[in-house]
């Protein structure tokens, strides 16, 4: 059974407080997320589940950067989110967030090497050694033989270790996975969260995924449950996979 016990102060790598999110305005506001309150700490794997629309992608997307909050705070290593904003929060994004995707989001006209050179590009990168750092990447995630295939020929398991070795090319403290195995069958998921598990043990790197699959919470190191917006249990629940929610 994944530990139970929350991170200590020294190693939380993400620490969320209040954090509230609202879509829509008026009569429309809808609140996705009531005052979130939830630390994660680096060298670990970390499972985020709960039932489709407790708002867990969004919860992600605030902690990467990709959304904003309506209220409260999420603090990375450190630094406070309300102190990054315009440039600054792009330009961290960049250097320190890696993003996973569940439809793994690739660019069908690049090669895979390519593809995960991009955040190496976006970090300024001189192109070939972009395109020899992403190599050695696609290489440790087992994909050394198809750093010139195109995403068409490649399966989805393959595809997904590319969007990985992508998220993780330019050495990100953070690396936040939205269903990474969701769309794989049994083998294929199971070797991506090896993957994730593996990667989860640098000691300064936090890594969160997001699955409704029962057949990985056996490789999380922790487990935090979501329900109508809200952490179950104050973020430190440990279910066996028989108790996962539908």
């Amino acid at each position: 059974m994944p530990a139970a016990c929350p991170p200590s102060a020294a190693t939380v790598g993400v620490s969320c407080r209040g954090v509230t999110k609202d879509f829509g305005a008026g009569d429309t506001r809808t609140r996705v997320l009531h005052g979130i309150d939830l630390d994660i700490g680096c060298g670990a794997l970390t499972l985020l589940v709960g039932p489709s629309g407790c708002g867990k992608t969004t919860l992600i997307s605030i902690i990467a950067g990709l959304l904003d909050p309506s209220a409260g705070e999420v603090t990375l290593f450190g630094t406070p989110r309300s102190a990054l904003a315009g440039d600054r929060l792009v330009d961290y994004r960049a250097r320190n967030v890696g993003f996973v995707f569940q439809q793994y989001n690739l660019l069908p006209a690049l090669t895979a090497a390519e593809n995960v050179a991009v955040p190496l590009l976006v970090n300024r990168v001189p192109r070939r050694e972009a395109l020899v750092r992403a190599r050695d990447v696609l290489a440790a995630v087992g994909l050394e033989a198809k750093c010139d295939a195109h995403p068409a020929q490649l399966s989805g398991g393959q595809q997904q270790r590319v969007a990985i070795a992508r998220a993780l090319v330019h050495e990100p403290r953070l690396l936040v996975c939205d269903e990474p195995t969701a769309a794989l069958d049994s083998r294929s998921g199971h070797t991506v969260m090896e993957l994730l598990k593996a990667v989860a043990v640098e000691p300064g790197r936090t890594v969160i995924v997001v699955t409704h699959d029962a057949r990985v919470l056996e490789l999380g190191d922790r487990i935090v449950e979501m329900a109508d917006g809200r952490i179950v249990g104050g973020g430190t629940v440990a279910m066996l996979p028989g108790e996962m929610r539908a």
